[in-house]
């Protein structure tokens, strides 16, 4: 195999021909692309490839279990990785079109010890990428994707005899009975079901139908171009479009799903977006009292309540906070058995007795109407304000180029670790295990990291005191931000 190159252009002979692969698409936990501009099929082949020979390297059993979104292009690149995999001698079970959790539940299902799921995830069209594991729940991580850029961009790519494609009916089935069981809500609930006309269009409204909810429609049309907004249950746009839809059906909440179905998004029935973070608080309030003593780890976007809320505190819960990122978060939740994990972003990771360790927001959408019914008296926004009251920022994303970022981020978290004191107070801690979190003597923070899949810095932040103060924790922690030219504006801010 050849290196792929990144001088082949569109739109010439070598562009059907030869792979190009731009490597910045080669990140910590995905690989992901805007396609074709930074990515061809022929460079999607050699993906493929690479991965194949990766298993046989790490002595994986060759056989994976793969899937696609619901993009107009996904099918395309499915197959040109899928031709990859069987050139590598890669058994192929091909799921078509599918969730994220949905491929890593064939994990399970078909006994594959590898998966590779085509997905943009959330982010807008004209991006592409693989997710993909070896050792389930877990998918791969910084050493792993090191690993695969390795094979592929030094052309290590090793052709196998071998190789095969099947295709498996039946596995979307065997994926919604698994959710459902044998659970059937005994009080009424009236939910917006939220998907943006992405992948989850295809699941959620049947799911809650069949868990006994009334569904409340939402952009619930599969529809590739995604007319109404791109399925992001974190940004705002989506989640004020869900807030509205409660407000004017009455619903008891809303919840959405991003484009490969991994994440969740909650509006209560007062029409309030609850960051994914505090309704994991809500949701580990529910589990502590099922499983006392019980390990729940948080990326360090996240509420400073896991560790400081008296409610959680009663039950004797330790609280872990980890790296952003799903594979982090998976790696993590495993390694200290811990009950759950939960992510600001909306990746929920619920492992045993639960769930089986990977993301996926069917499963949160089916424990929250679990949760709900094991609280018949409650609404949303009951347990919301049952929460200790602390105001945070959205997740902004100020942009830094892929190939600065990093750099731009050690000089941040450089000044940052120097600061003694941040909006008026003295600075307590800055943990710097993913950027760095500065943390005042208050339990309030600020946090800046850089983000693993677009060309953007990440930033959070939250006050245990007042709205006042949060603002105060933004505009500081900005200041030092702009000390660097090459960080742009923000996609929003407060």
């Amino acid at each position: 195999m050849t290196k792929p190159a990144s001088s082949v252009t569109q739109n010439t002979w070598e562009f059907l021909r030869d792979a190009m692969i731009t490597p910045t698409g080669f990140r910590e936990y995905d690989a992901r692309w805007k396609y074709p501009d930074d990515i061809n099929l022929p460079g999607i082949t050699a993906l493929g490839l690479g991965l194949g020979t990766q298993m046989h390297a790490r002595g994986i059993e060759p056989v994976i279990a793969v899937g696609n979104d619901y993009r107009d292009y996904s099918l395309s690149i499915k197959n040109a990785l899928m031709l990859g995999l069987m050139q590598a001698g890669i058994h192929v079970k091909d799921i078509g079109p599918a969730l994220s959790p949905m491929a890593y539940f064939a994990q399970f299902h078909l006994d594959a010890p590898a998966v590779a799921m085509v997905t943009a995830s959330h982010n807008p069209n004209g991006w592409t990428g693989v997710k993909m594991g070896f050792e389930r729940p877990l998918t791969h991580g910084p050493d792993e994707m090191n690993e695969l850029r390795d094979i592929v961009l030094n052309g290590k790519g090793q052709q196998r005899e071998g190789g095969k494609y099947e295709f498996v009916h039946g596995v979307r089935e065997a994926y919604l009975d698994d959710l459902v069981g044998d659970f059937k809500m005994t009080r009424k609930l009236k939910v917006v079901c939220a998907t943006g006309n992405g992948t989850a269009s295809a699941f959620a409204p049947e799911l809650f139908e069949r868990l006994g909810v009334e569904v409340v429609d939402s952009h619930n049309t599969l529809d590739y171009t995604f007319p109404h907004y791109n399925p992001n249950p974190e940004a705002m746009e989506m989640l004020h479009d869900m807030s509205a839809s409660v407000t004017s059906s009455g619903a008891d909440f809303a919840l959405g799903f991003d484009g490969d179905g991994d994440r969740c998004g909650v509006v209560d029935d007062e029409g309030e977006e609850i960051f994914a973070d505090k309704v994991g608080v809500i949701m580990a309030r529910d589990f502590a009292k099922l499983y006392p003593g019980s390990t729940f780890v948080a990326d360090v976007k996240s509420t400073g309540l896991y560790a400081s809320d008296p409610e959680l505190q009663k039950y004797d819960i330790k609280a872990d906070y980890w790296k952003t990122g799903h594979s982090h978060m998976k790696r993590r939740v495993k390694e200290l058995g811990a009950l759950a994990g939960f992510e600001k972003s909306g990746h929920y990771f619920l492992a045993e007795p639960i769930g089986r360790g990977y993301d996926c927001g069917m499963r949160v959408a089916v424990e929250i109407c679990k949760l709900m019914d094991r609280n018949p008296d409650k609404s949303m926004s009951d347990l919301r304000r049952a929460l200790p009251q602390t105001w945070a920022t959205p997740t902004m994303s100020p942009y830094a180029s892929d190939t600065e970022k990093y750099d731009i981020l050690d000089r941040i978290v450089a000044k940052l670790t120097d600061l003694k004191e941040l909006a008026g107070r003295p600075v307590k801690e800055v943990v710097t295990v993913n950027g760095a979190r500065v943390i005042l003597d208050n339990g309030s923070w600020g946090l800046v990291r850089a983000s693993s899949n677009t060309p953007n810095l990440v930033v959070v932040c939250e006050s245990s005191e007042s709205e006042v103060e949060m603002r105060a924790i933004f505009a500081n922690l900005d200041a030092v931000i702009r000390t660097e030219p090459g960080v742009g504006d923000y996609d929003q801010t407060i």
